[in-house]
């Protein structure tokens, strides 16, 4: 196998040896350059050339790793190992692509917004409404970091009886779009559902932001089943991310102050409705008194006039009655004549020879009938 001073290796003993080497010598490396040539091939394969002034580099990977459209011209940073192939020659294979530098950035946003707008996942029409007050709460952040400490903050100073489970990531770097995906996935796989995803993080650079509009996180918060916050603490530029949540908030502090309302404000209106509902009700018993006082006068009035026209019906009947005294007649003079205890009304009723009884106011008298005289007419 050795001849002279050297070592002779077989053409795939020496691309083994190569990436052997490579591999202990440069197991990860992070590159930065000019695309070029970039293609895609069966929708699965990426092939592009990275450059500059003075070289280029034959560089390969999967569909998966793309963080959106690129085109060439733009200025990334890609992620990998150097490879040496059995039949096409040396390339870096890489794990993930990032967009640097502010304008290389800005046009592949651009290029997804377009391409996402078109799917439809800005629209307004599939927004949902977060809950509110909610529960349960997953906060998606770096742990370490200022939007996480300002968050949970806020969110207890306003709130109180939260559950908020913590998903610990990275929010910068070629590590974090993963890591926020898999986040998402996880909070939406919970045993017990969140109410809301909130998504946080402070501001920075177009690089320091850039995972925010890396389109596997924007699909990511599109697809999340829970309702989602997204909150990145800058004003000039609106992350993608942002435009796919249920809502977006302009810093942490505000996406809690969104969520969760003051429970000092809530206090003071809770006491002023109370106050309201006090007095409502005090005029309400108020006015219910008026109203039984004016019935109960409305009903004295009632029984005074029918007890009066009782009364008067009552002296009406009397006089009737009055009117109608058999011992009233006899008072005056007149008498009555009966009969073996009945009442004779008339002439024609008696025959000659009767012996009638004769009533008068003061007693009585017996009488014997001789004639009877009808009179004419």
């Amino acid at each position: 196998m050795t001849a002279g001073t050297g070592l002779v290796l077989g053409v795939s003993e020496f691309v083994a040896f190569v990436n052997q080497t490579l591999e202990t010598a440069y197991p990860f490396i992070e590159v930065e350059g000019e695309l070029a040539n970039f293609r895609v091939s069966k929708n699965k394969w990426v092939y592009f050339d990275l450059k500059d002034e003075t070289a280029s580099v034959r560089c390969f990977g999967t569909i998966y790793a793309l963080p959106g459209p690129l085109e060439n011209g733009m200025l990334i940073r890609i992620a990998g190992s150097p490879r040496l192939h059995p039949l096409y020659n040396f390339s870096f294979n890489f794990q993930s692509i990032m967009p640097v530098g502010e304008g290389s950035i800005r046009r592949a946003a651009d290029l997804l917004t377009a391409k996402l707008e078109a799917e439809g996942l800005f629209d307004s029409a599939r927004k949902r409404r977060l809950p509110y007050p909610p529960q349960r709460i997953a906060l998606i952040t770096a742990g370490s970091s200022a939007a996480y400490a300002d968050f949970t903050k806020i969110a207890a100073a306003r709130w109180g009886g939260l559950q908020i489970e913590h998903y610990d990531v990275l929010v910068q770097g070629e590590q974090s779009p993963g890591q926020i995906v898999t986040a998402l996935k996880q909070a939406n796989e919970a045993v017990v559902l969140p109410d809301v995803i909130v998504l946080v993080r402070g501001g920075g650079s177009a690089d320091d932001l850039a995972t925010f509009s890396d389109e596997r996180v924007v699909r990511a918060v599109a697809s999340s089943r829970v309702p989602t916050l997204v909150a990145i603490g800058h004003e000039i530029d609106i992350s993608l991310a942002e435009l796919a949540a249920d809502m977006r908030a302009s810093t942490p502090s505000n996406a809690a102050e969104l969520l969760l309302p003051d429970k000092k404000e809530e206090l003071r209106h809770l006491k002023k409705t109370r106050a309201q509902l006090d007095e409502a009700m005090r005029l309400s018993v108020r006015a219910k008194k008026d109203g039984l006082q004016h019935m109960r006068q409305r009903l004295d009035e009632y029984l005074q006039q029918n007890l009066a026209a009782a009364e008067r019906q009552i002296r009406s009947v009397q006089d009737l009655l009055a009117a109608y005294d058999p011992n009233r007649p006899l008072q005056q003079g007149y008498a009555m004549v009966q009969r073996g205890g009945y009442l004779i009304a008339r002439a024609t009723n008696l025959i000659a020879g009767d012996t009638v009884e004769l009533l008068f106011a003061d007693g009585t008298a017996g009488a014997h009938i001789i004639d009877i005289h009808k009179k004419r007419g």
